[in-house]
């Protein structure tokens, strides 16, 4: 039931998305010159897939979690995008392929070792990554592998119909913060 809602729910977003996402990918090419960044994630089973998302930071920014980054590297725009949330609408095109789901655990780098080591001994990566979750909606990051994978295995074991609702919704009304970054 709920990959059923991930393709009709980011069909949907991408669809009425569509002259926000025109709009976001004119403003980003002029901020960055690179409007989209894409990077290689750890997906469903530990495959790699590549994320798209709107970049918010200049594109000499070496790749490295969030919470590693120096807030100098966030352009204007990038600051704007995140605090909006809209940096992540690319990732509807995710969703649709069958990458991602709107709502799981946040995907995570390669080089991130100790958190895929936490999760991969709690079985998260048996679900496609997600958007949003309860780790996202509680201000959990990144930076605290142990209790993110803790979080993300709670978040799984109830995960309903409702759950993956609630969850959505929360995001929308703008609960979390998103992942730190350094200052």
């Amino acid at each position: 039931m709920i990959r059923f809602l991930d393709v009709v729910f980011s069909a949907i977003g991408l669809l009425i998305g569509l002259p926000v996402l025109l709009l976001l990918t004119g403003i980003g090419y002029f901020d960055t010159g690179s409007p989209l960044f894409r990077q290689a994630r750890v997906g469903r089973h530990r495959r790699p897939f590549v994320l798209v998302k709107f970049r918010t930071m200049t594109p000499d920014t070496a790749s490295m979690a969030t919470h590693l980054a120096d807030s100098a590297s966030i352009t204007p725009f990038g600051r704007f995008l995140r605090r909006t949330k809209l940096d992540e609408l690319p990732q509807l095109w995710n969703v649709l392929k069958g990458e991602m789901s709107l709502v799981g655990p946040r995907p995570c780098l390669y080089n991130q070792e100790e958190l895929i080591a936490e999760r991969a001994s709690r079985g998260v990566f048996e679900a496609r990554p997600g958007i949003t979750g309860l780790a996202q909606v509680n201000d959990i990051d990144m930076s605290t592998p142990r209790r993110l994978a803790e979080m993300d295995r709670k978040m799984l074991d109830g995960l309903t119909v409702a759950a993956y609702f609630r969850y959505l919704l929360l995001t929308m009304a703008g609960k979390g913060t998103g992942d730190r970054v350094r200052s």
